[in-house]
């Protein structure tokens, strides 16, 4: 095949969801509304480019909340705190706007629901990631964290007949699934979620994928490599039998990759930004990749409402000016 017939796979959707658009948006008008410096606990979502854009606006990023003067104004990441966290905020006189996805409050919720109810709570998640540890602080006597089917095997539960499961919200469908059917095969009376916690972005990135992979040679995620939902675009992809890359931005593609490839299949994770994949596409087509073909497989038009404590503010600031 000549150079010229070399393709790009776009795939839609891709890149921003609507729970990382509120909590970039948050602190974008925080810092317009209060200037700088805002507090921001942990990165405000799991992507090096945007946090670096917001760090340089005025955005000051801590890992916890003893980094944060007392009295000043702190941000809320959006995969959501523990109750201890929230208490310590208060006990510190902390001004706090909650960028949480909803999606993880509604996870938060669940627990906090199954918890009164005297239920053992299996978490479905990964160790140490951000999502969990707020999580797991909802009910932490009651809750307890598997991540295989083999962690199920291993589950020692006071009564079998009160069990619950929740999920972080960014994990692979398929691996997630396989361990909810071994808890109910162990847990035959165990509750779940009324709809599942995976959310809608993950859910509808990781089917793209599974569409593209017939199509192409190679994948292509943007995101960085402490995002979970960009992180299992590629294993979704690479169990398929396609080779797959998580890349920050096009600086991180190596030569070889591009070895003997027709076709490369271009996606974002959840929480990257669309100017990052513009800068691919650009050096692909310098690459000789000169034929762009996009696949939509699902529209997207999920908006969520700017949390409360900023809501209120932005209103009274637009009726002040008119």
């Amino acid at each position: 095949m000549s150079t010229a017939s070399k393709k790009i796979i776009l795939l839609r959707p891709r890149g921003f969801c609507a729970g990382v658009v509120r909590a970039i948006d948050v602190v974008k008008i925080a810092l317009d509304l209060y200037g700088a410096p805002i507090y921001v606990r942990k990165e405000i979502v799991h992507n090096k480019h945007v946090v670096d854009e917001l760090r340089e606006a005025g955005a000051i990023f801590v890992e916890e909340l003893e980094e944060v003067p007392t009295g000043a104004r702190v941000i809320f990441s959006a995969h959501g705190v523990s109750p201890a966290v929230r208490s310590q905020a208060k006990e510190r006189n902390l001004l706090v706007i909650d960028a949480t996805c909803p999606l993880v409050t509604k996870v938060h919720l669940e627990a906090v629901k199954f918890a009164k109810r005297g239920y053992s709570i299996v978490l479905i998640g990964h160790k140490d990631h951000d999502e969990v540890i707020g999580t797991l602080g909802e009910a932490p006597a009651s809750t307890i964290l598997v991540s295989t089917v083999e962690d199920v095997d291993r589950l020692n539960i006071a009564d079998p007949e009160r069990v619950s499961f929740i999920t972080q919200t960014t994990l692979s469908l398929d691996e997630t699934q396989d361990i909810v059917e071994r808890l109910r095969e162990r847990f035959p009376m165990i509750q779940g979620p009324a709809a599942q916690d995976i959310c809608y972005a993950t859910e509808n990135r990781q089917l793209a994928v599974k569409a593209v992979v017939p199509l192409c040679q190679l994948l292509l995620v943007v995101g960085s490599q402490n995002s979970s939902n960009s992180r299992r675009l590629v294993e979704v992809c690479e169990k398929m039998g396609v080779p797959a890359y998580l890349i920050d931005d096009l600086k991180e593609v190596k030569p070889e990759w591009l070895t003997g490839i027709q076709t490369v299949a271009v996606t974002a994770g959840a929480s990257a930004p669309e100017n990052l994949v513009e800068e691919l596409l650009g050096s692909l087509q310098g690459n000789g990749f000169n034929e762009l073909e996009e696949m939509e497989i699902k529209e997207e038009d999920v908006r969520f409402n700017l949390p409360s404590e900023l809501g209120r503010m932005v209103q009274l600031q637009t009726i002040a000016r008119v």
